[in-house]
């Protein structure tokens, strides 16, 4: 007769791991067994996990994390191959193997080389720093392209004795770049993968996958560089083959993300996607249609946080800025210069950035676009836009005042749609600059 099986008193999990179940034992102890999912196989599992992947996970990180770094992986992996040549290029250019080279030579080359990364890597801190946190899906993709040009040019420059010095300087200052804008959005991407505080576990267990990629990339270099060393035909065919592969892993890897916060691209896309259809759409469908490569040479159309002398020149103008305006920002339009500045009230939190960003952008969309796509609101911005063409005023103050009755219309609809379905309305990524004003002192007249 079989004996039945003791009754689970309570049971307990670690993270997404297998329950423990809890049964009476003999002399009223508390006995712990585990469900059978395979004893070696659970266990090699869970040691894996817990040396590559992070805590709890999948549920510490977000949705995207296992897409992305597996795709991280795969780029990671081809690039450490094209260094390894590229590295071997670089040995050969300055005398590795050549008897006739010269020490100080080599060692000049390597200074200079080294020097004009560090210059390149303050400067472009400072000129673009700003912008790596709110596109740095873009910047990251920036960053490996940047990255796969800096070996090439590279694996060049020994056939150029010549100016073997100026090329391997031009490439350490792109690989200098490559390393501030790397490993900025790095930062940013895993702040958006962590989930539970925990940036600190999940950027050290990236770190050890990408050890082990590079160790297994190391090895695979150390069986190819051999063959490729004395072929110039085959280094080629290695590079743009592992080359293909980076850049393809690459835009998998940024694709699969799915950024909550608003930035300006995603922020453009919900608002004509609103006007379209009268819904917000979702963070996935957003961030599949936002662009790929940061804009590197534009000028910056929206200015968030100008100062007030950059919105209004004249009393006129302050006046004109404030009427029917009573939220926590000024707008100003400057039409030749195709630009839009808006200064934020002092105390404005990140849902007066967001709508004022909106306000913006629907001022962009009334003065270039053709409205006739949109069916929210399309008379009256039809009208507006027709009211706008015929001014003269290249401030166009009569418009800035009429959307804003037009915003209070839109505003709580939109907003509404932005937090049901997923977006982060505590924080934007919106690239604001830190002035802040006060109006409002006095009453006009």
């Amino acid at each position: 007769m079989a004996v039945p099986a003791a009754p689970t008193l309570c049971s307990e999990r670690f993270g997404s791991g297998p329950p423990r179940l809890y049964v009476g034992a003999a002399g009223g102890r508390l006995v712990g067994q585990h469900e059978d999912t395979g004893r070696m196989s659970s266990s090699l599992s869970s040691t894996l996990s817990s040396v590559f992947l992070p805590q709890g996970f999948p549920d510490s990180v977000s949705t995207d994390y296992l897409p992305y770094q597996l795709w991280d992986t795969v780029q990671a992996f081809a690039s450490t191959i094209t260094g390894a040549l590229a590295t071997q290029a670089v040995l050969k250019g300055v005398g590795v193997g050549d008897g006739s080279a010269s020490v100080a030579a080599a060692s000049l080359t390597w200074m200079l080389k080294d020097g004009t990364g560090m210059i390149g890597r303050i400067l472009f801190a400072w000129m673009k720093g700003t912008h790596l946190d709110r596109d740095a899906k873009q910047w990251r993709l920036f960053a490996d392209l940047l990255n796969d040009i800096a070996i090439f040019i590279e694996i060049l420059a020994p056939f150029f004795p010549a100016v073997f010095t100026l090329v391997v300087c031009v490439s350490c200052i792109f690989k200098a770049v490559v390393g501030v804008s790397g490993g900025a959005t790095r930062a940013a991407l895993t702040s958006h993968q962590a989930r539970r505080d925990n940036m600190a576990d999940v950027s050290a267990k990236d770190g050890s996958q990408e050890t082990l990629v590079n160790l297994a990339g190391l090895c695979t270099g150390l069986l190819l560089t051999p063959c490729a060393a004395d072929s110039t035909l085959l280094t080629y065919l290695l590079f743009f083959l592992f080359t293909s592969l980076h850049i393809y892993a690459n835009v998998r890897a940024v694709r699969s993300v799915v950024m909550e916060t608003v930035n300006r691209g995603r922020l453009r896309i919900l608002l004509e996607d609103f006007l379209r259809e009268g819904a917000v759409s979702s963070p996935p469908s957003v961030n599949a249609r936002e662009p790929l490569l940061p804009v590197l040479w534009e000028r910056e159309r929206l200015i968030l946080g100008a100062p007030l002398h950059r919105v209004v020149g004249s009393t006129y103008e302050l006046k004109k800025a404030t009427e029917n305006n009573t939220k926590n920002y000024l707008l100003g339009v400057h039409k030749k210069k195709g630009e839009v500045c808006v200064s934020l009230r002092e105390g404005s939190g990140s849902l007066d950035v967001l709508q004022a960003a909106f306000h913006a952008e629907l001022l962009f969309l009334i003065l270039n676009r053709d409205l006739s796509e949109f069916a929210v609101e399309h008379r009256k911005l039809t009208d507006l836009q027709r009211n706008a063409r015929a001014e003269m005023d290249d401030r166009h103050w009569r418009l800035v005042s009429d959307t804003h009755s037009v915003m209070d219309v839109l505003w709580t609809p939109l907003l509404r749609g932005v937090s049901s379905n997923g977006w982060d309305t505590r924080r934007e990524q919106l690239g604001k600059e830190e002035w802040r004003g006060r109006w409002g002192l006095v009453k006009w007249e």
